[in-house]
């Protein structure tokens, strides 16, 4: 390859780099508006997800202690809704930690790869 050509190519390449550049700076903020809309969207569904399941649980818990008021069985019962609890608190916990997280800006990683690719191509 002469040096002729190999200028020739890193001057397309930096036409190139320059016009996306414009692209990734209107790319940017549509990304971020999308992950701030997912993110508060996933975080008030889980909220009321969270709030509807505890005020069920406790009702029934307590429904259940009350039941076994009148019967010898009050303290077993009792320490089986406290267990129920801490299950319910375990499973939680491993539901949230292997919950996969979201990915924000992954169109905008997305177009990076790509256009680095674009460029190794050009640049061979």
């Amino acid at each position: 390859m002469t040096i002729q050509r190999k200028i020739s190519n890193w001057r397309r390449i930096g036409h190139f780099c320059a016009t996306r550049l414009v692209d990734y700076g209107e790319l940017i903020p549509i990304e971020l508006a999308e992950t701030k809309r997912r993110v508060i969207h996933e975080a008030v569904a889980m909220i009321a997800l969270a709030i509807g399941a505890l005020f069920a649980l406790s009702f029934v818990s307590i429904a259940v202690i009350v039941t076994a008021v009148g019967t010898p069985h009050l303290t077993l019962t009792a320490w089986c809704v406290a267990g129920a609890w801490l299950a319910v608190a375990v499973i939680s916990a491993v539901v949230m930690v292997s919950h996969k997280p979201a990915e924000p800006f992954q169109l905008l990683r997305d177009q990076l790869r790509r256009d680095v690719d674009t460029i190794r191509e050009v640049a061979q």
